[in-house]
């Protein structure tokens, strides 16, 4: 599976912004996917997955962020609302065989990152 992270920009506070991540593969639906964020300084952290069924999302970022994700078009996406300057970050999504997990080791498949900024 080869994952194409795009969507990310510069955002006012309390702006929205939708990434979204492309993945190629005939077998997209069977993949729990995940985004990651990494702040300058600071390790790569768990911000939401969703499963294969799209059903019983994992949230860090709960009220602000939600995960879906589209089978048919294999792409998954967060929308971000109420964005915050500490949710400057590269965001990464990622792929894993099973079921939803916090632990960014488990994911086989990593996209490449795109930049969110927010502006104070």
């Amino acid at each position: 599976v080869q994952l194409q992270a795009y969507g990310g920009g510069l955002v006012q506070l309390g702006g929205s912004l939708t990434l979204s991540c492309a993945a190629s593969g005939r077998t997209f639906s069977s993949y729990s996917m995940g985004w990651f964020r990494q702040a300058p300084g600071k390790e790569r952290e768990f911000v939401a997955c969703i499963p294969w069924s799209g059903r019983n999302t994992y949230d860090a970022v709960k009220g602000r962020f939600t995960i879906s994700r589209d089978n048919g078009k294999n792409t998954v996406y967060l929308q971000m609302n109420s964005l915050k300057p500490e949710d400057t970050a590269v965001y990464y999504c990622a792929a894993r065989g099973g079921m939803c997990v916090i632990e960014q080791y488990e994911y086989q498949y990593w996209g490449q990152g795109t930049q969110v900024t927010v502006s104070s």
